[in-house]
C-alpha cells in the first residue's frame, strides 16, 4: 500500500542562510536540516510558540510539529558537537504570502518608472537586508528621481521581503548585507540588487544613478548573527565588499563575508 501523502508545510519565512559551517575541519558527511525543521525551531525555540500554536502557523496537526521538532533538534546537536556541516535544504513547503489586511499600502507606481528600494534607517542604508523595518522608495524618470518616500516592511523579514518587493513595484534593491537565500528569492523576482552599499541613501542613490555603484557578485552578509548598525566601524581590507565602510559590533578579520 502506497504511503500517505505528506501535507504541505506552510513556511513564513525563506532562509536567509543556506548553511553553516564548524570554525576548523568538518567532521563527517553533511547533515540536512529541510525547511520545513528550520520553521519549527524558529517558531517554537526562537519565537517561543507552543507546539499547538506553530501547529496553527504552519497548518499540521501538534503531533507532526513535536516529530519534527525532535528531528530538527537533533540534527542541530549533531552538527554542533560533532563539527558537522549543517546545510538547509529540502521540505514540502508552502512560503505564506508576506502580505495581510492591515499592511501599509505602497504608493502606486506610474507608467515608464524605474523603482529604486534602499534598506532605511535614520537617513542611512541598513546593514542588514533580512531585518530591514523600512524602505526608501525612489521613483525615476529618465534618470532623474520625481519622488521619493520612506515605506514600512510590513513586518516581513528575509527571502519574504522579496515579494513585499515585488509587489511594492521595485526594479532595484541597493542594501548592505544580503544573504544567498534573499538574493536567490529577488532574482525569482526579477529585482537587480546592489548590495554592500553604506553611508547617507539619497547620496548612495545619487552615486547610483550616476552610474558609480558597483554590483557584487554573491551573498554580503554570511556572519550568522552579527549584529549590524552598532556603530563600530572596522576596515575591509581584502574582504571583498568593495571597500564600503559599514557600522558592526564584532570583528570580521578573514571571514570573507564581504558586508562589514
Amino acid at each position: 500500500m502506497a504511503g500517505r501523502h505528506q501535507k504541505v508545510r506552510s513556511v513564513g519565512i525563506e532562509p536567509e542562510y543556506l548553511g553553516f559551517s564548524p570554525d576548523g575541519l568538518v567532521s563527517g558527511d553533511d547533515l540536512t536540516l529541510t525547511v520545513d525543521e528550520l520553521e519549527v525551531l524558529r517558531l517554537v525555540d526562537l519565537e517561543r510558540l507552543s507546539q499547538a500554536e506553530a501547529a496553527q502557523r504552519m497548518g499540521v496537526a501538534r503531533a507532526t510539529i513535536a516529530s519534527i521538532c525532535e528531528r530538527a533538534r537533533a540534527k542541530t546537536a549533531d552538527a554542533l558537537v560533532n563539527g558537522r556541516r549543517l546545510v538547509i535544504a529540502g521540505g514540502n513547503v508552502a512560503y505564506a504570502s508576506a502580505s495581510c489586511a492591515d499592511a501599509e499600502p505602497w504608493p502606486a507606481k506610474g507608467e515608464g518608472i524605474m523603482r529604486i528600494a534602499v534598506t532605511y534607517d535614520n537617513g542611512n542604508v541598513f546593514q542588514h537586508f533580512g531585518k530591514t523595518q523600512q524602505f526608501k522608495i525612489y521613483d525615476v524618470e529618465e534618470g532623474k528621481i520625481v519622488s521619493a518616500e520612506v515605506v514600512s516592511s510590513n513586518g516581513a523579514g528575509h527571502g519574504a521581503l522579496a515579494g513585499v518587493l515585488a509587489e511594492g513595484g521595485v526594479d532595484t534593491l541597493i542594501c548592505g548585507g544580503i544573504g544567498g537565500g534573499a538574493i536567490n528569492a529577488l532574482n525569482q523576482a526579477g529585482i537587480t540588487i546592489y548590495a554592500g552599499g553604506s553611508g547617507d541613501c539619497d547620496a548612495l542613490v545619487d552615486a547610483f544613478l550616476a552610474g558609480e555603484v558597483e554590483q557584487v557578485e554573491g551573498a554580503t552578509c554570511d556572519c550568522h548573527g552579527h549584529g549590524h548598525g552598532e556603530g563600530h566601524e572596522h576596515g575591509h581590507e581584502g574582504c571583498g565588499c568593495g571597500g564600503h565602510g559599514h557600522d558592526h559590533g564584532e570583528g570580521h578579520e578573514g571571514c570573507g563575508c564581504g558586508c562589514h
